[in-house]
């Protein structure tokens, strides 16, 4: 009986984990605008997107990095909504 218990604990922590995401940030190069003058912060993987994404807010990109978490920092965000949509869009099919 309790290998039972334990083997739907197990599957049913196995089912209920989600896909994660990373956030990352983009390092903003000098002449950025003052919004993105350190980082531009996006969430899942680098991609072409994301970079386009920063970019329009201003951050002249040039490179990635993990980013800071100390208050002295600029940091402008393009979190990726798109997931939290499809997600949506899937459950209300």
């Amino acid at each position: 009986m309790l290998r039972f218990f334990f083997l739907i604990s197990v599957l049913f922590i196995f089912f209920s984990i989600q896909p994660v995401s990373a956030d990352g940030c983009y390092l903003c190069a000098e002449g950025s605008s003052d919004m993105c003058r350190d980082y531009c912060r996006f969430s899942g993987s680098d991609s072409f997107d994301t970079r386009k994404r920063c970019e329009g807010k201003g951050c002249k990109i040039t490179g990635t990095a993990a980013c800071p978490t100390a208050s002295n920092y600029k940091v402008c965000s393009v979190l990726n909504e798109s997931k939290s949509k499809n997600l949506i869009a899937r459950y209300l099919r």
